[in-house]
């Protein structure tokens, strides 16, 4: 069967950003000039999706917004002749999108959970926003293919430094079946480094069988007191078979300051608009606190 849906989560609170986000949806905060969730749609789209179910909560209602028409702002680019940002404009309604509130936040699993009527008994897509991947293929082109030749859940995992295991789920691999995709024994949400198995972080993009519905449905809360959407791929794993892809592209951490800033700084880098204006400040700022060491040194 065709994968043809995503699910993007986005009801979370943005603590990591107040107070930015007190009244603003984290999903919206702009790399340059593009909010954060349009990247995860583009990835969607590019990897051949059809339909996406946006997650949201509480704050939200920005996310739906900026994927709507807004006809007042187009009829005054149009006046204007101002054709390239009435195509940026125009390129984020373009796409079919469909909404549903998570109104209490009980996890990532739970949140998945909220897709259930909209994928029915098809495999899908989960895309968190938290995560900017580039690759030749789309990280979610890429588990596509993989089920195409397993036709079961694949997970993406990305190596890690081993004294960062805890941030992140980790798989315990059992044997790598072709370039970059493993069996997996089992996965561990959070594992401390001295009980961690692998170095393989789990980074976002899972390609699930909706049989993962019927897990969630009487999952326990796991770390945090939340449903944790790794406790109930490892019950998935026990009844069928969940391979990792892992990914050896270059993956963006927009989920905390310094790596949205960081991510926002590269970008920038190659904007057209504003790439040589940026390098310049850089050299100018790298010279400048130079000097200050040389300075407090003396």
């Amino acid at each position: 069967m065709k994968v043809k849906k995503a699910v993007i989560p986005a009801a979370g609170l943005g603590t990591r950003f107040l107070p930015a986000t007190k009244a603003m949806a984290k999903e919206m905060l702009p790399i340059v000039d593009k909010p954060t969730i349009q990247f995860i749609v583009e990835e969607a789209l590019a990897s051949g999706i059809e339909d996406i179910l946006i997650v949201t909560g509480k704050a939200k209602r920005p996310i739906e917004d900026h994927f709507d028409a807004n006809f007042e702002l187009e009829s005054n680019l149009r006046e204007k002749n101002k054709t390239d940002l009435l195509k940026l404009v125009e390129e984020t309604t373009d796409v079919n999108l469909h909404f549903i509130r998570q109104s209490h936040p009980k996890g990532l699993g739970h949140a998945v959970l909220q897709a259930k009527a909209f994928v029915g008994n098809e495999p899908f897509v989960v895309m968190l926003g938290d995560d900017i991947m580039e690759d030749t293929i789309p990280l979610s082109k890429q588990l596509m293919n993989d089920y195409d030749d397993t036709h079961a859940s694949t997970i993406a995992v990305m190596k890690v430094p081993h004294e960062e295991t805890s941030k992140y789920g980790i798989i315990n691999p059992e044997a790598e079946v072709s370039n970059g995709l493993y069996n997996v024994n089992n996965f561990v949400e959070k594992p401390t480094p001295e009980e961690a198995p692998s170095d393989l972080a789990i980074i976002g993009r899972y390609l699930l069988t909706p049989e993962i519905f019927h897990v969630l449905e009487s999952q326990e809360p796991g770390a945090g007191g939340e449903i944790q959407l790794t406790d109930a791929i490892d019950t998935l794993n026990k009844t069928q078979r969940v391979f990792a892809r892992e990914f050896t592209g270059k993956r963006y951490d927009v989920g905390d300051k310094f790596g949205f800033m960081k991510t926002s700084i590269e970008y920038g880098l190659v904007h057209p608009e504003v790439k040589d204006n940026l390098r310049d400040y850089i050299i100018a700022l790298g010279a400048e606190l130079a000097k200050e060491d040389t300075a407090e040194k003396k």
